[in-house]
């Protein structure tokens, strides 16, 4: 969309929308309490870059989540070298708004970064995003290997199989190329310009869509009780585990050799964590899982308890302890999610819509 008339459509959209409230689970960037430094960052490092339209749209959802670097906007797929916003917003070049995210794949898989990614815009549209019409604004994965490539076919697979949406999928997985960092005002703008971005969210038809396809007012829905009623309602074990990180015993736990369907919800938020379509047999003695249902619903933070150092999982919503994350699992995320069988609650399948969980069917489809 042509600068100018952005601004205007801005504008009046502010005078429409003047109850702003964000979408849940849209964005996680005030739990981001410093930047981190890249060039001297210790870890891994990858790079995904994805494309969904209005950039600012899908960079702030991935701020503030455990394992992601930095998420920067810009330009990408095109031919032209050092493109500015007004050539790639009025389709005068072959790029794509995007973003570039740098992660730490022992923290947080692709894999995970992809299941975020689709819950931010509508795949099924080829001509654009929302009210932003135009190739410019079209969506693309754009893969940095094979295994990212192999992972982004998958992913799409499985969420056709999921039947989320009324028409195909039509977002590409491209072969990446190229990044250029859009300006300065670009990054960050929904911390910059907060009133205007979430305007531009409603306004667009973005958060509604979002909000009809998606689980949505998980934060409403799935609060921590008080301390004292925990205490009622949890057997010692589950409480120690849960509030004061303690591990129960190694195959000797009530999900390490559960096979049936379903998921697995925090004990203390009620928050869906992990589906049984993830979990495999790590010969651990603890339930494992090679990714969570929805990373920003987790917290994971380093543990230097007994004089190791670990990546703790957490319930975010339930700010609770779960298990650790380990980088020695299997593909396609290579992680372990080591979990504590008195964290969570397994809800059968057959049982899910009757104790409300009929909205996340989906991660259970092949």
């Amino acid at each position: 969309m042509k600068t100018a008339k952005k601004i205007f459509l801005l504008a009046i959209i502010q005078v429409l929308w003047l109850s702003i409230v964000s979408c849940s689970q849209a964005e996680n960037g005030d739990s981001q309490s410093e930047s981190i430094d890249i060039e001297n960052y210790k870890g891994k490092k990858a790079m995904a870059t994805f494309a969904g339209g209005c950039f600012w749209c899908i960079e702030a959802p991935f701020e503030g989540i455990d394992g992601i670097l930095s998420v920067i906007s810009g330009y990408s797929g095109g031919k032209e070298k050092n493109p500015t916003y007004g050539e790639v917003a009025s389709g005068k070049t072959s790029h794509r708004e995007s973003v570039q995210i740098t992660f730490d794949p022992d923290i947080i898989s692709y894999s995970e970064l992809l299941d975020i990614f689709w819950q931010q815009f509508d795949p099924t549209d080829e001509g654009g995003s929302f009210y932003d019409r135009g190739f410019q604004y079209s969506s693309a994965v754009f893969y940095h290997d094979k295994n990212q490539k192999e992972v982004a076919e998958n992913s799409i697979k499985r969420l056709e199989a999921a039947g989320i949406f009324d028409k195909p999928i039509v977002t590409p997985v491209i072969k990446y190329s190229n990044f250029y960092p859009a300006e300065d005002y670009h990054q960050d703008y929904y911390k910059k310009n907060p009133e205007e971005y979430y305007a531009y969210r409603e306004g667009s038809g973005r958060d509604a869509f979002i909000a009809k396809h998606w689980p949505s007012n998980l934060s409403e829905k799935y609060k921590k009780p008080s301390d004292a009623e925990l205490k009622k309602r949890l057997t010692t074990l589950q409480y120690n585990v849960t509030m004061h990180e303690e591990t129960e015993r190694a195959f000797d736990n009530a999900y390490n050799s559960n096979k049936e369907e379903g998921i697995y919800v925090c004990i203390v938020s009620g928050a869906p964590l992990f589906s049984s379509k993830d979990k495999y047999e790590s010969y651990s003695g603890w339930p494992s899982f090679t990714k969570p249902i929805d990373a920003r619903l987790l917290d994971k933070p380093t543990d230097t308890s007994y004089g190791m150092v670990r990546v703790e999982v957490r319930s975010k919503l339930g700010d609770s302890h779960v298990g650790h994350v380990f980088n020695d699992g299997p593909n396609p995320t290579n992680l372990r999610y080591c979990m504590n069988s008195a964290a969570m609650k397994f809800i059968n399948k057959k049982d899910m819509e009757a104790e409300g969980y009929g909205d996340w069917l989906w991660v259970l489809e092949d």
